[in-house]
């Protein structure tokens, strides 16, 4: 497939989102700092601000007057412009946030899952009650919101396409649009890995690097993967897809119907077989919801005296982990790896000194002599925070000042 020519409007949108990248960072900033954040010229920074002051998406707060020349102004994002929506869908929870659009959060909703009922038309329920209850809470009616993401788990392809996601709920378009005529707004759809990158890439440590990798650790595993500060996303949005990648040839099962993914081994489910296979008669070894095993090996590793089979199994699970992303850091070649998800947030700090000497020790030559491994700082529902960052741009797109290309627009 042919890379689409660059135009003219596409290099102004990429300077307009540029100019927005610095002041949503900043918090506070000014046209020349601006301009030399980005290296974009005075001129260039001066017409970009006046576009977005005019749409309302940023404004001027203050005048700060020098000893000499004209007074400064200090712009901020203009965070009462409207409300966007965060809303991301996993196996086990749909929780939905909502933010300004300066992207501070306003309000969440954490709705559980029972993550054995598949069937679309209960998740499409479970996703519209979930909007219902935020707007409730955040006392706003949809005439408030600019826009709706949503991150559904799995493969999100392109609009000339159908969308897969997670094995066995296998939706289709027809879902897609039953979801948006629930929820009765603008509404975009990606991929969690996308998501998260977005996240990173915005208010995380993708401000400060070019190229990074960020793993999300759940039910699922996956990397959200930035080259040259653009988020990759492959032919048909299904890059990053690194926990379908091959672990152990011939090894245990995946949901995908693989032997040896990756996933099998240090999702949430594979983390319980890998205590299983070191103890089978453990009693967390039978919990039957994932976060619920995942808080309790939490519980256990933090005690004075941990469980023996827990502190083992999540040293072979750094082991595997680690030996994992050596992997992806000799093709990718990131200038940082960050972990994130309800996993990390629970085992983060008993994982990473073991994952981080295994990525070391397994790296080929100087892959890693100077990559740094860490939890990410975005926090929060970094998932939600993605999404609603690429529905705040879709709404920018949809009033002419972005020519950004979202997989899935409803």
């Amino acid at each position: 497939m042919a890379t689409p020519r660059r135009t003219s409007r596409d290099i102004r949108s990429e300077s307009r989102l540029d100019v927005l990248h610095a002041v949503l960072v900043a918090g506070e900033t000014t046209r020349n700092e601006i301009a030399r954040t980005t290296g974009l010229s005075p001129s260039t920074v001066a017409t970009i601000v006046g576009e977005l002051i005019a749409e309302g998406i940023v404004a001027e707060t203050k005048l700060t007057v020098g000893r000499v020349g004209r007074p400064t102004a200090t712009l901020t994002m203009n965070a009462a412009r409207g409300r966007v929506v965060g809303i991301d869908v996993a196996e086990t929870y749909v929780r939905a946030v909502m933010f300004d659009a300066a992207l501070n959060q306003i309000a969440s909703v954490d709705d559980p899952r029972d993550e054995h009922v598949l069937d679309a038309g209960t998740v499409v329920e479970g996703i519209g009650s979930a909007l219902d209850n935020l707007l409730r809470q955040g006392g706003v009616t949809r005439a408030d919101i600019l826009g709706v993401g949503i991150a559904l788990p799995g493969l999100v392809q392109g609009v000339s396409g159908a969308s897969g996601v997670v094995p066995h709920w296998n939706w289709d378009r027809v879902e897609l649009v039953h979801l948006r005529d629930r929820l009765g707004l603008p509404l975009i759809v990606d991929n969690p890995l996308k998501v998260i990158a977005t996240a990173e890439l915005w208010l995380g440590r993708g401000r400060y690097c070019s190229s990074m990798a960020t793993i999300n650790l759940g039910t699922g595993v996956g990397a959200g993967i930035v080259l040259e500060s653009r988020i990759l996303r492959g032919a048909t949005n299904s890059a990053g897809e690194w926990g379908h990648s091959l672990l152990v040839l011939d090894g245990r099962r995946c949901r995908c119907g693989r032997h040896g993914c990756v996933e099998a081994y240090v999702g949430a489910p594979g983390i319980q077989q890998t205590l299983r296979e070191i103890e089978p008669g453990h009693p967390l070894a039978d919990l039957t919801m994932q976060r619920d095993f995942i808080r309790a090996m939490a519980d256990a590793a933090g005690l004075p005296d941990p469980d023996p089979a827990v502190k083992k199994t999540i040293e072979r699970t750094a082991y595997y982990l680690g030996s994992a992303l050596a992997d992806l850091v000799a093709v990718v070649n990131p200038e940082i790896v960050t972990l994130t998800g309800w996993t990390t947030w629970a085992l983060g700090e008993y994982l990473l000194p073991a994952t981080r000497a295994r990525l070391i020790d397994q790296a080929p030559g100087r892959a890693a002599a100077d990559l740094r491994l860490e939890v990410s700082t975005v926090r929060g529902n970094i998932v939600a925070t993605g999404v609603a960052a690429i529905a705040l741009e879709r709404f920018l797109t949809d009033v002419g000042l972005l020519t950004t290309r979202i997989p899935i627009t409803l």
